[in-house]
């Protein structure tokens, strides 16, 4: 050991070595293929600045975007029986579960929130398709039932925000079962007179799309959103013929009258409080962090005095 390998050598590789830069700071476009910066990324809630391309965004990030303030509250959601069937492919159902919770961060497939959007109650639910492709199981049920039930106890709308592959199949037929529970649970929310509006994302298809996903007041999808119960790819097979272009996506089923409106993620929230406050019969929302004056701030205004001579005539006519 000598100062050429103590000191001259370190300082030479401390020069010339190549900075590890981080493999998160850039996303590419799975449509365009444009490399993407995350933080421009992420300020455009997950959208291409480049195509316009809708990526996927998680539940938190989104209700950040969507609620007043980034402020909102999560609603508890009952838990259910861990391993219903004891089911094992390649995997143990448990640990599957594990891995998709270690990968998101999150507990389940779908979060619910209360909020305000525009000076407005809100009670929304939102699936994670990064936890096992956002499948409906026996919780997905559950966090349905528990915001239909809060939006009932603050008579307050419900905004669902579905992205699903269908039915988990690791519950067998009590995954099935979610489809006519959230039937049902909707069903209340209907008979209270509350709004249920429904956002489509990239992709609704399966067990979601045949229940709570196309019961909405008001259906709303994001751009180029699959929307389906069966694939293209299943029903090319089957019947044997070439489907038409843009098949089953949000623009062709707006054509044909399965959706209300097709809207940008950064228009998203803006056209919620507005479909929100026209359907409980508010005033619309002003802009600003003030919100809608009520019909008691209206000041009264008086009725002009009558000219003299009209009064003169209405008194002689009197007399």
């Amino acid at each position: 050991m000598n100062w050429i390998t103590n000191y001259v050598r370190p300082t030479i590789n401390s020069l010339f070595s190549r900075r590890e830069v981080p493999e998160n700071l850039w996303s590419k476009c799975p449509e365009c293929g444009t490399m993407l910066f995350h933080r421009e990324l992420t300020d455009n809630l997950q959208v291409c600045t480049n195509c316009n391309h809708h990526m996927a965004i998680s539940p938190r990030a989104r209700f950040s975007a969507l609620f007043d303030g980034g402020i909102f509250a999560e609603v508890t959601v009952p838990d259910p029986v861990a391993d219903p069937l004891q089911f094992r492919d390649q995997k143990k159902y448990p640990e599957r579960m594990k891995a998709a919770q270690k990968a998101t961060g999150e507990r389940e497939a779908m979060l619910v929130a209360e909020g305000e959007i525009g000076r407005t109650p809100v009670v929304c639910a939102a699936q994670d398709f990064s936890f096992m492709g956002g499948s409906m199981g026996m919780y997905v049920g559950n966090a349905l039932i528990a915001a239909c039930e809060r939006a009932i106890e603050r008579r307050a709308p419900l905004i669902v925000f579905a992205a699903a592959g269908g039915a988990r199949m690791q519950e067998g037929i009590l995954s099935l079962m979610q489809m006519p529970r959230t039937t049902v649970a909707l069903q209340m929310l209907k008979e209270a007179g509350l709004p249920y509006i429904c956002v489509l994302t990239h992709p609704t298809t399966g067990g979601v799309t045949a229940s709570y996903a196309m019961l909405g007041d008001i259906q709303i999808a994001e751009p180029n959103a699959l929307i389906c119960f069966a694939g293209p790819r299943v029903i090319e097979q089957t019947i044997r013929e070439k489907l038409p272009e843009g098949f089953q996506r949000a623009e062709y089923l707006l054509d044909h009258g399965m959706l209300d409106r097709v809207t940008h993620r950064k228009q998203m929230r803006d056209e919620l409080i507005a479909i929100t406050r026209m359907l409980m019969g508010l005033p619309p929302a002003v802009l600003g962090e003030l919100p809608a004056p009520g019909p008691e701030a209206a000041p009264a205004i008086a009725a002009p005095e009558a000219p003299a001579e009209d009064k003169a005539k209405a008194e002689t006519k009197k007399k």
